[in-house]
């Protein structure tokens, strides 16, 4: 099946509105109608398997381009919007791709060769109020691919990840399944939809009926709030640091009254312990889901529970329905309760590969199991807890150090915002510790430097405690809203 074909499946004559906002609104039917335009002018100019980018912060033009590519069978390339030239000219040889979608505020910022087709936001309205119908096969087979999602790839160059047709369809099911979404529901998206988390609301809500509110602009906290209570929003979905600015930065968040927020989401890295009992304190009757996932999974592989956060804190659950999660040691043996050892994923949501790199593919995927990449174990009841990315390892001394432990001692202080803990070389050590602090009022560093270091000493081994501590004002965050670690 044409993931596009699930998605509409009873929603395509809906009048109701399915983006709601300040700036445009677009209904589920005309949505259907205007992406059906879309894929049918690609059928006709383009043809079918192949690879089209799409370039555009999240609005009813990506919206409509993203969900006409899909149903034209061709496969769509969705970039961030602040990509660096030499990463973009990189992707579009590599997917050899011939035509762009790009809105019109990012024209002045890329340069496109005169080999590529570029459909602009002029011509895309002509499309739309030109282009005829024709027809579509009524089926096409759901393990072709879809879309290429783009993350950063070890070398340094992006890594191409192949999503299949059945692969948003079954991560779609599942997080509706956990998730309980119906028609009523509406989230705030704040997330942009180049990021599989992003991509993940807008399949969901698209799927069940509900609506989203796409709020561009996290930056100004007050327009988050306000939308959150103008649209009576019912769902929010954000990575650590968007929950971190709330709680820290925002004068007025923990004192509104979201009368009908139903339940909040985390994803995209490990949101603390503190900040997460912080907002359950404040919140106690909106639902908090702590996720786990990747781009490889679609975007999700597990989730925990609300009622669950508090008894299992720091983990991030079980796999979601149709996901089976094992935790292996280095000759690929399932290890015991309370062993560490490598996640692996198994499920209809792993993607097909990496795009024209079968040698990591095959590193990556073995025997249909996904190597995660990152280092987990699992308790008595079977609930799973992230111990550090395999990379993120520090080696002070020989002995193995997890970051995670070392910053949630730091962020237990107060007047820390956000800390991120990292190895550095030492000619003596192999690596030592840089600990990256942002405080909420930065007026005396140095005696925060001894609160801290007093804090780590009452907590953790000697060999844990950072050996350097910088100070920054803010927390540096990438268009997806997660930390970029310096």
């Amino acid at each position: 099946m044409n993931v596009f074909d699930y998605l509409f499946a009873t929603t395509q004559h809906l009048e109701k509105d399915f983006v709601l906002g300040p700036k445009e609104t677009i209904s589920f039917k005309k949505l259907h109608e205007d992406s059906l335009k879309i894929a049918s002018y690609l059928k006709v100019n383009v043809g079918q398997n192949q690879n089209v980018v799409l370039i555009s912060p999240n609005s009813v033009f990506f919206i409509t381009v993203y969900l006409g590519i899909l149903k034209s069978g061709n496969v769509c390339v969705p970039l961030n919007f602040s990509i660096e030239q030499d990463n973009l000219n990189f992707i579009i040889e590599a997917t050899n791709c011939r035509n762009v979608f790009m809105a019109d505020t990012l024209q002045s910022k890329q340069q496109l060769s005169n080999k590529v087709n570029l459909i602009d936001e002029d011509h895309f309205n002509e499309i739309i109020n030109k282009q005829e119908l024709v027809l579509f096969d009524p089926d096409i087979d759901k393990s072709s691919l879809a879309e290429i999602v783009y993350t950063s790839g070890s070398t340094g160059l992006p890594k191409g990840v192949m999503i299949s047709h059945q692969n948003i369809i079954a991560n779609t099911q599942s997080i509706i399944e956990y998730l309980s979404l119906t028609s009523k529901d509406i989230m705030q998206v704040v997330l942009p939809f180049f990021y599989c988390y992003g991509l993940s609301l807008l399949h969901t809500h698209l799927r069940v009926g509900g609506s989203i509110v796409l709020n561009n602009s996290f930056i100004f906290i007050g327009s988050v709030i306000n939308d959150l209570k103008r649209y009576r929003c019912t769902g929010f979905a954000g990575v650590p640091s968007h929950y971190q600015i709330l709680l820290k930065k925002s004068q007025s968040f923990k004192t509104t009254d979201f009368p009908d927020l139903r339940y909040v989401t985390q994803a995209g890295g490990k949101l603390h312990d503190v900040f997460i009992d912080e907002f359950i304190d404040t919140f106690p009757k909106i639902a908090f889901f702590v996720m786990y996932g990747q781009t490889e999974a679609t975007a999700r592989l597990s989730y925990l529970p609300p009622h669950m956060v508090s008894v299992k804190k720091g983990s991030i659950g079980k796999g979601i329905p149709g996901v089976s999660l094992r935790v292996v040691n280095e000759k690929g043996e399932e290890v015991s309760i309370g062993e560490e050892g490598e996640l692996m994923a198994k499920g209809d949501n792993i993607m097909i590969g990496y795009y024209n790199e079968p040698e990591e593919t095959s590193k990556t995927i073995i025997n249909g199991w996904l190597h995660t990449g990152d280092i987990a174990e699992f308790d008595q009841d079977g609930y799973l807890y992230l111990k550090a990315r395999k990379k993120e390892i520090i080696k002070v001394g020989g002995k193995r150090v997890s970051p995670k432990e070392i910053e949630e001692v730091i962020l237990s202080v107060p007047q820390v915002v956000d800390c991120t803990v990292i190895g550095i070389d030492d000619d003596v050590l192999g690596e030592s510790i840089l600990a990256t602090i942002v405080l909420d009022n930065p007026k005396d560093e140095a005696q925060m430097r001894e609160v801290i270091l007093s804090k780590c000493a009452e907590k953790l081994s000697l060999y844990k405690i950072p050996q350097k501590i910088v100070f920054e004002n803010s927390i540096s965050m990438s268009p997806t809203g997660k930390k970029i670690k310096k």
